[in-house]
């Protein structure tokens, strides 16, 4: 909230990565931005997908800068989830007027 509320909407994601890893920082979160995760399909490495930022080493972040997050967003966040066995992520959209964000849960978790 507090990058929207500095930076308000407009600009590209890449901003507002940086500046939420300012804040991240600035609160003592661990995190690592843009961690490149591997994509598995029948236990076979078929690519990797980089991660926003993986926060405590269990929260997947993704951010978008779009008008408005559609279905496939969220889709393409449970997906993420899914694909590495995280439990909860954030789906958070700093291109509309008034900050939007979504938990997501994996319901396919396995501890």
């Amino acid at each position: 909230m507090e990058v929207h509320g500095i930076l308000g909407n407009g600009f590209q994601e890449v901003i507002y990565q940086r500046a939420l890893e300012l804040e991240m920082a600035l609160h003592d979160l661990e995190f690592r931005r843009e961690f490149e995760m591997p994509i598995y399909y029948k236990d076979i490495h078929i690519g990797t997908r980089r991660a926003d930022f993986l926060v405590e080493g269990i929260i997947s972040v993704e951010l978008k800068a779009v008008i408005k997050l559609e279905d496939v967003h969220l889709a393409q966040a449970i997906n993420y989830l899914e694909a590495y066995n995280l439990e909860v992520g954030l789906l958070i959209n700093f291109g509309s007027k008034s900050l939007e964000f979504k938990r997501v849960i994996n319901s396919k978790f396995k501890s």
